[in-house]
């Protein structure tokens, strides 16, 4: 038994970084994903690798071609516009269970995280935004009290956190999307389930909108 679960731990370790590797953009559109290569840079045998790979492909990150290799596919334009929108709908969904389910303890947290962006915005430090914007959506998630919603909001978070970083480092963005974070927490605190979700769904609009006028 713990030989399968370290064979299963090991091919997640593998499968977490090279998708992290590709989201990053550390890998680009279209490059060849090299089993030997990688398994040398991550001190793996080419198993784990392969696996992994063939997990992406089902991601949609990964293309597979018989006899040639594997090459990214990556996150298009299209698939960035299609994970926001589909995100803000589930957004609003996860803050309209949350006024149903969060603790006084989740809501402390995310007061925090408000608390500390507006620190942080007035210092200009943009990877702590980016940080804490992640962990004020993660409350959320977490407060719905539904493991599935949190699944798929999470992967959705993570997958467009390249494009994420860059909106909150725009002009003014990081300071909106702060002030947006307040409206939803304080319709959650008063346990309003239809703000809260309309709140959560103009939120990941407006982000959405400030990303196309930026072309990313």
């Amino acid at each position: 038994m713990d030989e399968v679960s370290d064979k299963y731990s090991l091919r997640g370790r593998v499968f977490s970084r090279v998708r992290e590797d590709i989201l990053s953009g550390k890998y680009k559109d279209s490059e060849e994903l090299k089993e030997n290569t990688i398994a040398a840079e991550l001190g793996v045998s080419r198993t784990p690798v392969r696996e992994a790979l063939r997990q992406l492909e089902l991601e949609g990150l990964v293309s597979i071609i018989p006899n040639k290799g594997a090459y990214v596919t990556g996150i298009s334009e299209k698939d960035v516009h299609d994970i926001y929108v589909i995100r803000s709908y589930l957004e609003g969904l996860c803050a309209r269970w949350a006024c149903e389910h969060i603790t006084e303890e989740q809501i402390e947290a995310m007061e925090e995280t408000i608390y500390l962006s507006e620190f942080h915005a007035r210092k200009g430090h943009n990877e702590q935004l980016v940080e804490l914007d992640n962990r004020f959506h993660e409350l959320i998630y977490e407060a719905s009290n539904s493991k599935i919603l949190n699944h798929v909001l999470s992967d959705f978070h993570h997958y467009v956190e390249r494009v994420r970083k860059i909106s909150l480092s725009s002009s003014g963005r990081a300071v909106e999307s702060n002030e947006e974070h307040k409206l939803i927490l304080e319709a959650i605190r008063n346990r309003d389930g239809a703000k809260a979700e309309a709140l959560a769904h103009e939120h990941i609009v407006n982000t959405m909108q400030n990303i196309s006028r930026q072309g990313l």
